[in-house]
C-alpha cells in the first residue's frame, strides 16, 4: 500500500504537495455538514437599496422567508436544509450566514487572539444545492468572508453570484461595492443536485484572489485580483443568499453536504 501511494505521488506530485501543505498548516481546519448549523435568523435585503431591513418579519407580505433544517428528502446526507423566499417586493433578497471563526462561532472557535482569523490565507467553499423552479430565482449567492479588523482593518468578501437570469457568474468588487461579470456560464440543473466548489485566496500582499469556480465537475479558472474593503470586526464566515426576481415567485433551494476548508 505504501509503495502504491508513493507511485501515485510520483505521478501527481503537485496534488500530493498541495494536500500536504494544507494539512500541515497550523491554520488548517475543515468543517463538515455546515447546513446543519444555525445560520442566523435570515436577513431581509429590500430593493432598491438592499440594505438589511431590521424591521422586516419572516412572515410579512412584501418579503417572507424560512429556513428548515434536517430535511430527509430531497437530501444526499439525509439531513439537508431548505431555504424558501417569496413576497411582493420585486428583486428583494434573503441572506443567511454561518460564523465559523471568531465571535458567535458555530465551531467552538472563538479565536480570542485572532490567530486563525489573521493568518489563514486559503479557503474552499464546497456545497451541494437542489433547485426547484430555478427560473423563479434572480440569483444564488455564495460568499467567503475574512475580516481582519484587529490586524489591519481590512475586510475580504469573496462574493460569488450565479445570476440565473443571465446564466453567468459575477464576482464582488469590495472597494467599489459592485458585482462584476466574469463571462463564465452558470447553468445549474433544475430538479437535481448541483455540486459547487469555490476556491479563493488572500495573497501575501493582502489582496483578494478569486481562483476558481467548479460547477457540476466543470472547472473555470478566474485568477482575478481585487483589493479589500474596510472593517473593524474580526472573524471568518460564509454566506448563502437567495434573490427574488421581478415577479417574486415563491421558490426554495436545498443545501446539503456543505463543507469549508481553510489553511
Amino acid at each position: 500500500m505504501r509503495r502504491y501511494r508513493l507511485i501515485l505521488c510520483l505521478f501527481a506530485a503537485a496534488v500530493c504537495s498541495a494536500a500536504s501543505a494544507q494539512t500541515t498548516s497550523p491554520y488548517y481546519h475543515k468543517f463538515w455538514n455546515l447546513q446543519k448549523n444555525y445560520w442566523g435568523p435570515g436577513y431581509a435585503l429590500l430593493s432598491p437599496s438592499w440594505s438589511i431591513c431590521s424591521s422586516c418579519s419572516p412572515t410579512s407580505s412584501r418579503l417572507n422567508w424560512s429556513r428548515n433544517r434536517y430535511v430527509s428528502s430531497p437530501s444526499l446526507s439525509g439531513s439537508a436544509t431548505k431555504h424558501s423566499i417569496g413576497g411582493t417586493r420585486a428583486y428583494s433578497d434573503i441572506l443567511w450566514n454561518d460564523h465559523l471563526v471568531g465571535s458567535f462561532s458555530t465551531q467552538r472557535l472563538p479565536d480570542y487572539k485572532n490567530t486563525l482569523t489573521n493568518n489563514a490565507h486559503n479557503f474552499i467553499y464546497d456545497v451541494y444545492f437542489y433547485a426547484k423552479n430555478i427560473s423563479y430565482s434572480q440569483a444564488l449567492e455564495f460568499d467567503i468572508n475574512q475580516f481582519t479588523g484587529s490586524q489591519n482593518g481590512k475586510g475580504y468578501i469573496w462574493g460569488h453570484e450565479c445570476r440565473i437570469v443571465s446564466h453567468e457568474w459575477d464576482t464582488y468588487d469590495n472597494v467599489n461595492k459592485k458585482w462584476v461579470a466574469t463571462g463564465i456560464p452558470c447553468n445549474p440543473k433544475n430538479n437535481a443536485w448541483n455540486h459547487l466548489v469555490i476556491q479563493v485566496q488572500r495573497t501575501s500582499g493582502n489582496r483578494l484572489l478569486y481562483k476558481s469556480i467548479t460547477l457540476n465537475g466543470v472547472k473555470h479558472t478566474l485568477n482575478v485580483y481585487r483589493y479589500p474593503g474596510k472593517t473593524s470586526w474580526s472573524g471568518i464566515t460564509i454566506n448563502y443568499q437567495q434573490d427574488g426576481n421581478s415577479s417574486m415567485y415563491d421558490y426554495a433551494i436545498w443545501l446539503d453536504k456543505v463543507s469549508f476548508t481553510m489553511w
